[in-house]
């Protein structure tokens, strides 16, 4: 086996070994308890969602953001009498009366854990976890500010969706008798939420009103290695990025501030998204901060609205809480799709991820769609599969003319390379023509790698018999076996000529290196390979057999 191709494979077992590193990382708990806050305080009917109104500093409500931004917005627990829960067919979400809150949201498409019938729940207040979407007005004449919060009413303390839209006012009413109505508006299949907000002034002069939207989470102390930390945090965008990460650690050293016309905020973990995505015009302000008990907050502010007397105005927004699925995300903003982060390979992985979803609509199993993406990818790069092993046969066919020119030549490298550029030329041989098809195929395997630990789709999706979830290792590691017998095999299949004694041993041992590091790899990304390898051996005995006839290479011998 020639050299680049060593150094090749080589260089795949270094991107395989932090492959491996990252995925430990991302497949690790990703949330930790947090150290829990020592003392609540709660207001006397019973709710601590937001502080007791007083003037001392401690006692108030930094969660509420100021008209001009530069207050840094804190939760506590909300009893279960005070809040509504809401039902559909893809969410179960629980809405705090104080403040209108989204304080518990329940996936109900998607388990826990493997085999569990619990359902994954993205929003909770458990203070020690907490993650919730809070909105309010602030401003002049808001019903939010840092003293408290407004306790809405709501006429049923549950909803169930039996059509194709739902609506939950929650109302207000003002000191001067003007009504505040937050509408949630749900929609049958989505996980976007409509909020809108509608100020009825009955009074005699303008109302100022400053819609804001946040995220709050408790920052957890991610799972895995040290040398690369599982992503859970903040991301944003601008009109200046189309997307941008913003993670907890960039929120203390230098918070977020950005003035757009368009945008949204999220915070992100593995799978899942929540964001606010604005629905008015004009500058809005996006923002972070880390206040205290360890929150972080990431935030989007409205430009002021006036409403004159004896008149009504609307302000809407949307919060998508749910899973990383691409098309519903792009349906509910521009560029919320891109929280699905392909990496630099986006390019790649984003054809090979829309093929498999199209292989997968009338294949209904995504191991069968993995393997018949790896069939096209061999279909496609067969031409150069086929250089590849001719290169090599002529290679070997002419292996005793370049021994007698390393002993013609001996330590003279100069003329050595010249004679050997010569003969390479005589015989119209390619010395690199082995390396291109394996160069080709490692973004493939990267992009691949990447789509299979960022697609939500294929999380839980199983193949068959032992293999359930096709994102995570194999727990019977049959698959990375079968894979390292496959790749043995194909080293017997192709003899490699008398070369560095070093070079054949790494080759030998190659088998076994690759089978050690694959059994913690997704058992999809197993598959790939494992399907790969058997297709390659299938096109390596059909394309020996061609050049045995030709005479380009020697008749292979039975072992």
């Amino acid at each position: 086996m020639n050299s680049p191709r060593s150094i090749l494979f080589i260089a795949f077992l270094v991107v395989s070994f932090f492959l491996y590193q990252n995925w430990v990382i991302d497949t690790a708990p990703g949330t930790q308890k947090a150290t829990q806050q020592t003392t609540q305080t709660t207001q006397d009917n019973g709710t601590a969602d937001s502080a007791v109104p007083s003037a001392d500093p401690s006692l108030r409500d930094e969660s509420v953001p100021t008209a001009s931004n530069n207050a840094t917005p804190t939760v506590a627990d909300v009893p279960q009498s005070a809040r509504v829960e809401v039902k559909t067919d893809v969410l179960d979400v629980e809405i705090a009366l104080r403040g209108g809150d989204v304080v518990n949201a329940q996936l109900l498409e998607f388990a826990r854990t493997q085999d569990s019938k619990a359902r994954f729940e993205l929003l909770h207040d458990d203070p020690s976890q907490l993650y919730i979407a809070q909105s309010g007005l602030v401003g002049r004449d808001g019903t939010d500010s840092a003293e408290g919060r407004p306790l809405f009413y709501v006429e049923r303390d549950s909803y169930e969706m039996t059509g194709d839209t739902l609506r939950v006012p929650l109302t207000y009413t003002m000191e001067d008798g003007s009504q505040v109505t937050k509408t949630f508006v749900f929609t049958k299949g989505s996980y976007a939420i409509d909020v809108i907000y509608t100020v009825e002034n009955v009074g005699t002069r303008h109302k100022e009103v400053q819609f804001y939207a946040q995220l709050k989470q408790v920052i957890s102390e991610a799972g895995g290695s040290m040398m690369m930390p599982t992503y859970r945090g903040g991301a944003y965008s601008w009109d200046e990025d189309r997307y941008e990460k913003y993670s907890f650690d960039d929120m203390r050293d230098q918070p977020l501030s950005r003035a757009t016309e368009s945008g949204w905020v999220a915070m992100l973990e593995h799978y899942f998204v929540s964001a606010w995505v604005p629905r008015v015009e004009g500058t809005k302000q996006i923002s972070s901060s880390v206040i205290r008990n360890n929150q972080a907050l990431m935030r989007v502010i409205y430009p002021t609205a006036t409403v004159a007397p004896n008149s009504s105005a609307e302000i809407r927004s949307t919060l998508f809480v749910g899973p990383k699925d691409q098309d519903a995300m792009a349906a509910v903003a521009e560029n919320l799709d891109l929280t699905v982060d392909y990496g630099f390979l986006w390019w790649l992985a984003q054809p090979i991820f829309k093929l498999l979803q199209f292989l997968q609509s009338f294949l209904i199993n995504w191991g069968l769609s993995i393997i018949a993406v790896t069939i096209i990818i061999k279909a496609v790069l067969y031409p150069l599969t086929k250089a590849q092993y001719v290169s090599m046969a002529k290679m070997r066919m002419i292996q005793p003319k370049m021994q007698a020119l390393k002993e013609r030549y001996g330590d003279d490298r100069q003329k050595m390379s010249q004679a050997m550029m010569k003969l390479y030329k005589e015989e119209k041989v390619n010395p690199l023509g082995g390396c291109l098809p394996m160069l080709l195929q490692l973004p493939i395997f990267l992009a691949l790698y990447w789509v299979l630990l960022e697609s939500v789709e294929l999380r839980h999706a199983p193949l068959f018999l032992w293999i359930e979830d096709l994102s995570a290792k194999d727990p019977y590691y049959i698959l990375p076996l079968l894979m390292g017998a496959s790749m043995w095999y194909m080293q017997r299949l192709q003899p490699t000529p008398a070369t560095d004694p070093m070079q054949q041993k790494l080759m030998q041992y190659m088998p076994v290196i690759f089978t050690v590091f694959f059994l913690w790899f997704p058992s999809g990304l197993v598959l790939y390979w494992l399907s790969n390898n058997l297709i390659t051996i299938a096109q390596m005995q059909w394309i020996y057999r061609g050049l045995e006839k030709k005479g380009i290479m020697e008749r292979r011998k039975k072992k």
